[in-house]
């Protein structure tokens, strides 16, 4: 190729051309954004559309096939287009700034990696409108079940290969720009939180995702080619997929939600005024939980069968993770113990997702024990822990970190008393939506169901209504994006909030370091003496 392959010959490219032709980090992250938040909203719809049928018992307003087929769409839209995307968004602005690199490594797989991924979700839509309609096996696409499908089942299986092709580029980018690309003097673990982070995350998704790829590829040749992975009638085996899928499944939620851990260790400090506490055992804490992620994958199949040796070797692990987890949670306290705090947008995102995530994370520790597993499994129990973690933890700690650098990233603020509306909405809607599950889930609901007993009536209705007002506030999130990129807002400063409320630095303990010298020599402060 020519060096003028992705300019005219009158300089950079212009209009569609700059975006189709980007080979720019910035470019690129604000494309990977803005195509998750088209993602999140179309997820958010359907998620409105089972709502909307589970408000009052009986069948509303879709038929129970629909209903499973938005329950699979909005799980894969969310988890594929959505939530990770976002986060590729993010390190692809932020990485190349925060380790002092001109750009990501590899700029041409960095375009290739994006473009990929409206044609995979163009593909995965496309589905909704073939004869049988989309698949409605759920997002683990269980044989025998997902062999159901009809025409859509191909299209199915090639737009989840087209999405791990995308989230293993991405990775790649993200591991060789860090490893090769840090300015001279930083050493790894002088990185900031959300670097590392994401060099963890990068490392999972690159052993996970090709074990999703065998998986869909297995289901494939099941149906088209004659061979009995995993139908029993063949000698195949069902419990397999769910082996293969789960050893994939479980890393990826630690995916989704390593990078927001990083995010907030950058928000929590900058808002304290205080350095984070205990940086190095942050970094530790973030490699075990991904170490011992591999190893818990059968705390999803409690009710399989497994022996009992199975069920302790899964329950003793999944508890272990609770340990890191807790250093991460107590060090995000301790750095705000004391500090001079102050409650921007940004802030307040972190500490709803301290707080919420931490509630996943009880419910999760509830589902990890076997007995107990038992009776919760497949209950609404379990919808309630995951969206726990998820919703305020992955998604308020994207909408942390957009909140946090859209100053930077627009140049302009946005507008805080919106922002400050934007999350009180969220924070009270999103626990109307899923608290009440735990309860439905321990009288005994079932998920994945578009119909249910009366007793279940209420608790349903005050869900869907939280789950109405939570999708309506993110309206407003788009708005306050829209007018910050329009440039509504005040000009951003070099440092946006280096000190909002002109407060001093407040430590008894040096400045964390930021210039790239080699630091002085580190006497002991007085205060510690």
């Amino acid at each position: 190729m020519s060096e003028h392959d992705h300019h005219d010959d009158h300089g950079p490219a212009k209009g569609i051309k700059r975006w189709l032709y980007a080979t720019n980090h910035k470019d690129i992250g604000t494309m990977y954004l803005v195509f998750s938040l088209a993602m999140f909203m179309i997820g958010g719809f359907m998620a409105l559309i089972i709502r909307t049928e589970l408000f009052s018992p009986g069948l509303q307003f879709i038929n129970p096939a629909f209903f499973n087929q938005m329950t699979t769409m909005h799980a894969l839209i969310m988890v594929f287009g959505a939530v990770m995307p976002a986060f590729v968004g993010l390190a692809n602005w932020m990485i190349p700034l925060m380790i002092g690199a001109p750009d990501m490594a590899l700029p041409r797989m960095n375009n290739w990696s994006f473009w990929i991924l409206p044609v995979a979700f163009s593909l995965l839509l496309s589905t909704l409108f073939m004869p049988g309609g989309a698949p409605a096996s759920g997002w683990t696409m269980y044989p025998p079940l997902v062999l159901q499908t009809g025409d859509a089942f191909p299209f199915l299986i090639f737009s989840v290969h087209l999405m791990g092709l995308s989230s293993i580029m991405g990775a790649i980018n993200v591991i060789v720009t860090i490893i090769n690309m840090r300015a001279p003097d930083m050493l790894l673990l002088r990185m900031p939180m959300f670097v590392w982070t994401w060099l963890i995350t990068a490392y999972l998704l690159i052993a996970v995702m090709p074990v999703l790829a065998g998986a869909v590829t297995m289901l494939l040749t099941d149906q088209f080619f004659g061979t009995s992975f995993f139908l029993a009638a063949g000698g195949g085996d069902p419990v397999m997929f769910q082996h293969i899928f789960w050893f994939f499944g479980h890393p990826e939620v630690y995916i989704m939600i390593l990078p927001a851990f990083g995010v907030v260790s950058e928000i929590i400090p900058t808002f304290s005024r205080k350095p984070l506490f205990g940086h190095d055992s942050m970094v530790y804490a973030a490699s075990s939980i991904a170490f011992l992620s591999f190893i818990v994958w059968a705390h999803h199949m409690f009710t399989v069968g497994m022996p009992l040796s199975g069920q302790l070797f899964f329950m003793f692990a999944t508890m272990l993770i609770a340990v890191p987890t807790g250093v991460k949670v107590f060090n995000w306290t301790a750095t705000m113990w004391r500090g001079a705090m102050t409650f921007e947008t940004p802030m307040l995102f972190s500490l709803a997702f301290l707080f919420l995530f931490t509630i996943g994370g009880l419910s999760g520790l509830m589902l990890a024990i076997v007995p107990s597993d038992i009776q919760y499994h497949d209950s609404y129990f379990v919808v309630a822990h995951f969206h726990y973690v998820l919703v305020p933890g992955a998604i308020f700690g994207i909408q942390a970190a957009v909140y946090y650098w859209l100053p930077k990233w627009s140049g302009h603020m946005y507008n805080e008393k919106l922002g400050k509306l934007h999350f009180w909405l969220s924070a009270v809607f999103v626990n109307v939506t899923f608290f009440p599950m735990h309860f439905l889930g321990l009288a005994g609901m079932p998920r994945r169901i578009p119909d249910y007993s009366t007793q279940f009536a209420n608790f349903n209705s005050v869900a869907s209504i939280g789950a109405i007002g939570f999708g309506l506030s993110q309206l407003l999130f788009i708005y306050i994006i829209w007018l910050s990129v329009r440039k509504q807002g005040a000009q951003a400063t070099s440092e946006v909030w280096d000190n909002p409320k002109g407060l001093e630095w407040t430590v008894p303990s040096p400045a964390p370091y930021h210039t790239f010298e080699r630091p002085p020599e580190v006497t002991t402060d007085k205060a510690f003496t």
